[in-house]
């Protein structure tokens, strides 16, 4: 007689551990790499082994059965992963890096080959998210995102550990040859103002950066809402209006005159920090020799940029 009770296919459960975080079928499929059919016959087959409907189909999520049955699975699945982790140890180890969109495509991409070349066998797979992966349960070992100070503390949790990479300094860019610039070359932040400015998802960056200049003015309607920081680079690129970035992200436009800095040199325009990118990895795993080799290179790598990149 067995000593464990008669468990349902494993491939069943992972699908339905992960549902239970994604809440979408295809969101499901494609973070366990299959077909959203396979993930939707692997449902319908935990369903049928025991019994019990778990998922809401009119509504879409868990039922209430479901959402108990996950909420007793989820830590047993922490565990496998946690356990696997440090058995594994180094061994053949690939680290799962995320990151911010902007900051993978414009910096850190370039960068990956001087680590594979520092530190052979230990390969690095980028993978660009607007979201950050859940670490708690392993889906990535380390996470690199820009948190703005405002949003920091609201953040933390215990099992996480999060350690600030590169603190850039902040300021609005444009096209030099956009017609709407022509002849008005802002010579005090708030003439800013008076141009087109292109905001991501809110509009307290833009807030945070006049109000360290003086009092918080009231903002124009965006010309604008580009939800990421990359993406209002390219629109102030093609002349659409003021973005504010960051020498990271905006590094080889500046060089290559596509953007400019506005304000560089004057006195009137101070520098400014809103937030920093921080490397956020589970406390648990957070001090295995390969996350430390990918922090410290990590390092290396920021304090190679120009000093005025930073704030």
């Amino acid at each position: 007689m067995s000593d464990r009770p008669h468990l349902p296919p494993f491939a069943a459960l992972r699908a339905f551990e992960a549902f239970g975080r994604h809440g979408k079928v295809r969101r499901t499929a494609a973070a366990l790499g299959v077909s959203h059919a396979i993930v939707s016959r692997h449902l319908r087959a935990l369903e049928d082994w025991l019994g019990v409907m778990l998922i809401d189909r009119a509504n879409g999520g868990l039922t209430q059965a479901g959402a108990d049955y996950h909420a007793l699975i989820g830590p047993a699945f922490d565990q496998l992963c946690s356990a696997t982790e440090r058995l594994r140890g180094d061994a053949g180890m690939r680290l799962q890096v995320w990151s911010m969109p902007g900051l993978a495509y414009h910096w850190l991409t370039s960068r990956l080959p001087d680590f594979g070349r520092r530190h052979p066998g230990l390969a690095v797979t980028l993978r660009p998210s607007d979201a950050p992966p859940d670490l708690k349960r392993h889906e990535a070992h380390a996470d690199l995102r820009w948190w703005r100070d405002s949003d920091l503390a609201a953040s933390e949790q215990a099992a996480i550990l999060r350690v600030p990479m590169i603190r850039p300094r902040v300021f609005p860019v444009a096209r030099p040859d956009a017609t709407w610039l022509t002849g008005r070359m802002p010579a005090r932040p708030a003439d800013l103002l008076s141009l087109p400015l292109l905001h991501e998802d809110d509009d307290v960056e833009w807030q945070v950066w006049f109000g360290t200049h003086g009092p918080v003015p009231d903002l124009p309607p965006p010309a604008a809402r580009l939800w990421q920081a990359h993406m209002t680079l390219v629109a102030a690129r093609e002349g659409q209006g003021v973005a504010l970035t960051n020498a990271f992200l905006a590094g080889e436009d500046l060089a290559a005159g596509r953007v400019v800095e506005l304000g560089a040199g004057n006195p009137a325009f101070r520098a400014v920090s809103l937030g920093a990118y921080y490397l956020t990895t589970p406390r648990d795993s957070g001090e295995t020799r390969p996350l430390r080799q990918f922090a410290a290179w990590l390092a290396d790598m920021v304090s190679e940029a120009p000093a005025d990149w930073q704030a």
